[in-house]
């Protein structure tokens, strides 16, 4: 099994879609690095010579991933938050950001529904 960046590679799939499980990395992404590596696309991880590996993990290593992506895009939320603005407000609501409606849908975003009485007459 392979080990990029901190995560293990499934071994019995082809590489661009392996490389999609380290976070950060997309199917773009994943044929632009094995571009660069000059590895084929379509071979299985579990055929990867050493070398190859090393190309890899030298091409993913250029590129903001996993943990240190994880904190960027919190503290880029924390920004938005301290200073206020519409987005930073629906993060601390924890509404949808992105202009959705929130009448009807939005249950991810939400939460479970909280059930609302009747006034008593």
């Amino acid at each position: 099994m392979a080990r990029i960046a901190g995560i293990d590679i499934p071994k019995n799939k082809r590489g661009v879609i392996a490389l999609t499980y380290i976070f950060g990395v997309g199917s773009s992404r994943a044929k632009e690095v094995l571009a660069k590596a000059s590895v084929d696309e379509s071979i299985k991880v579990q055929d990867w010579t050493d070398d190859q590996i090393a190309a890899i993990r030298e091409q993913v290593g250029t590129f903001t991933i996993e943990g240190e992506l994880r904190s960027e895009i919190q503290i880029n939320i924390k920004r938005l938050m301290d200073i206020g603005c519409q987005r930073g407000i629906r993060h601390r609501l924890g509404l949808p950001l992105r202009g959705q409606r929130t009448k009807n849908n939005s249950r991810t975003r939400k939460g479970k529904r909280k059930t609302v009485a009747n006034k008593k007459k």
